[in-house]
């Protein structure tokens, strides 16, 4: 009898313990947890890339037309998503110095179509969102960029984090000062053109004050260090 009970306490003790697991786990943002999953992008259709390249221009106007979900997942794809199977793994969209890939990637959402407004967190191995804060967050963003008001305008904005320590450990001040900058640039680019190519607009904005947008995204993982807010063309 007594064996019984030990075993029984002892599988609730598992029990209870892995629920707790379970709970901190979720809570701490690991990927995966509570994700909304994008839709797969689109990797065969668009204007040619010298049509995109010749169009492409800095757009401060935007419409009061929603994005779809399909839109805004396109384009954290084309940010840094997965893309072909490199040498060492999945290679993302951007080229990065030594692979060492620094950027993090976040969506301020306001008005995209099935999707809450909020402050998300793209993964781009599962090409999934995870909410970090809800309601609209716009208007606080755009605060924290020297009241740009195409911020709180567009119905959602890219942020990007840079965690300079992947770069730095292997390239020192140099990766600090020149190759984390470098991934940004090709980040940025490739949102222009995906952006172009779908008819939509954005600009790319480094103006802001770095520790306010780092308090809009609730201590992000990382330093804000871009951001891209993309809509429809206002007339």
């Amino acid at each position: 009898m007594k064996t019984g009970r030990s075993f029984l306490a002892f599988a609730v003790f598992l029990l209870l313990g892995s629920a707790f697991a379970a709970f901190f786990i979720a809570g701490r943002g690991v990927p995966g947890a509570y994700a909304i999953e994008l839709p797969e992008p689109d990797r065969e259709s668009g204007i040619p890339v010298s049509r995109a390249i010749h169009g492409r221009k800095s757009v401060r106007n935007y419409s009061a037309e929603s994005l779809t979900l399909d839109q805004a997942g396109q384009l954290l794809w084309a940010a840094g998503g997965a893309t072909i199977d490199g040498v060492t793994g999945p290679t993302r969209s951007y080229p990065s110095a030594g692979g060492t890939y620094p950027l993090e990637i976040y969506l301020v959402s306001g008005n995209v179509e099935g999707l809450e407004a909020g402050l998300y967190k793209y993964h781009w191995r599962t090409h999934s969102l995870e909410m970090i804060l809800p309601g609209d967050k716009r208007s606080d963003l755009a605060s924290a960029a020297y009241g740009q008001r195409m911020i709180g305008a567009a119905p959602a904005t890219i942020v990007v984090t840079a965690v300079y320590e992947r770069t730095t450990r292997r390239y020192g001040d140099r990766g600090r000062e020149l190759y984390v900058p470098m991934d940004a640039g090709h980040l940025g680019q490739n949102v222009h053109l995906q952006a172009e190519s779908m008819g939509l607009g954005t600009v790319m904005v480094g103006a802001f004050f770095e520790s306010q947008v780092a308090s809009v995204l609730e201590e992000p993982e990382g330093d804000p260090i871009y951001m891209m807010p993309v809509g429809y063309i206002a007339d």
